[in-house]
């Protein structure tokens, strides 16, 4: 071996699928090298196996390679479900041709490939994140004035025919500057939206409100910066409790955490169930009618995941949302979220903190004092906002309350202000009427769940 290389590489997309770049940042033995690129249409999937793609290409054949990406996609994809792909002939496989090119370049080559978490402040993977998105940057600036330049040409064709002197009139086509939508409509062509701002890969990043694949992709950019492990308090509403038998997601809500502190960014999701809502409309008060022009899952499956990847999921009952998502982003051709995330589950956490209490969401709410909402439906985002404040709360923390902020003098303060107080407390003794029932109680337990009872020990 000549010598060992490390490589990062990252895609982005905006849109997904629409604008993306791809970027592959290269540790060699005697320096570094970063290499981007991008497509004008194209999906994250395909910017992540291009950034391997050619972050592999550019080294050299008999260097041991180490490569790092945050996509699971790819790392099971060329490390396990490759082999299966060959021996049915890439039937029923998306990007058959990448994922070929990809296996072609792996050839005769020694490398190791590992997964890293994204956006988790790694150097590493942000400088490949960063050289994707400078990659798509490259790209939409080019198509941008590749527009600009067909409309110019366009126009002044069009100009020419009514009046002879245009060039006399007007040289530099400063005319052109401002013209009006519906003429560009006119010549058939697309100019490029300024609000296809990429928060797929890049949540530090300012998102628009809506993205250009559907107006009911609501995702909010952060308002505070804030650095560390990413937390997503997050709900789904659903057409039905059981995800095996049909039953399939409505609307998904998220709202983002990092230290405790909530950034502002959110994202939130109405989706077509393509099957009646049925009587679920009880629960969350979403009606077919409203859901008719929604987006299906599938095409909202890529732009969801890029947001929802590589963060810890906190939700309450975490295993019915996740059960949903993972069978949702299955069936879109993804994996399952929960091999691409930490999953926190708020009610087991209640279970253990109240036991034998009622722990559902309202419940803390009132047990924690949670400032009251109108919950006369749920709704995904509503519910995952209580939930943040709820998980605050029984972590040890307010949602306004921040220890740094105290001064030494107010600690001081604080603690000098505490009083030892001692309480003899007197010693109910249970009768032996209560005792019967408290041991019947136990033996229904255990027949019912078939494990010993906490309270029987």
């Amino acid at each position: 071996m000549s010598q060992t290389i490390t490589l990062y590489v990252d895609g982005a997309c905006r849109g997904n699928p629409g604008l993306g770049g791809w970027g592959a940042y290269v540790i060699t033995e005697n320096g570094e090298h970063k290499l981007f690129g991008g497509e004008a249409q194209t999906t994250n999937n395909r910017m992540e196996l291009t950034a391997a793609i050619e972050g592999i290409a550019f080294c050299p054949v008999d260097a041991k390679l180490i490569v790092w990406t945050d996509s699971k996609y790819v790392k099971q994809g060329i490390t396990e479900w490759i082999h299966g792909w060959k021996k049915k002939n890439w039937k029923d496989v998306k990007n058959p041709d990448l994922w070929q090119k990809l296996d072609a370049t792996c050839q005769q080559r020694d490398i190791e490939w590992h997964w890293i978490k994204g956006h988790a402040g790694h150097p590493g993977n942000e400088m490949a994140d960063q050289l994707a998105n400078l990659g798509a940057d490259q790209v939409g600036q080019q198509h941008l004035q590749s527009s600009e330049t067909i409309i110019s040409e366009s126009t002044v064709s069009s100009e020419k025919k009514s009046e002879s002197d245009w060039l006399l009139d007007d040289p530099f086509g400063f005319d052109l500057i401002d013209i009006p939508e519906e003429k560009i409509g006119s010549n058939e062509l697309e100019p490029v939206s300024s609000e296809t701002e990429n928060w797929g890969n890049s949540p530090m990043c300012e998102p628009a409100e809506s993205t250009s694949l559907h107006p009911q992709i609501k995702i909010t950019p952060a308002q505070i910066e804030a650095y560390g492990p990413r937390q997503l308090i997050l709900d789904t509403e659903t057409t039905g409790f059981y995800y095996q038998d049909g039953d399939r997601i409505i609307e998904v809500g998220a709202i983002e955490m990092i230290n405790r502190k909530l950034t502002g960014s959110s994202i939130h999701i109405y989706i077509n169930p393509e099957k009646p809502v049925g009587e679920s409309e009880t629960v969350h008060g979403i009606s077919d009618e409203f859901l008719k022009d929604k987006p299906t899952y599938a095409e909202i499956a890529d732009v969801l995941f890029d947001y929802l990847k590589g963060a810890e999921i906190i939700a309450h009952n975490a295993t019915f949302d996740m059960n949903f998502l993972d069978m949702e982003f299955k069936r879109a051709g993804l994996v399952a979220l929960s091999e691409v995330c930490e999953v926190t589950d708020t009610l087991a956490m209640a279970k253990s903190k109240h036991p034998g209490q009622k722990n559902s969401l309202d419940a803390l709410v009132r047990r924690y004092e949670i400032p009251a909402r109108d919950r006369t439906f749920h709704g995904a985002l509503l519910d995952a906002e209580i939930l943040s404040d709820v998980y605050l709360a029984m972590t040890g923390g307010q949602v306004s309350f921040d220890m740094d902020a105290l001064s030494h003098s107010e600690q001081q303060n604080g603690q000098s202000g505490r009083r030892l107080v001692q309480i003899d407390l007197p010693v109910i003794l249970p009768s032996a009427e209560e005792l019967d029932k408290h041991e019947t109680w136990v033996k229904q337990y255990e027949e019912k769940h078939g494990e010993p009872c906490f309270f029987g020990k």
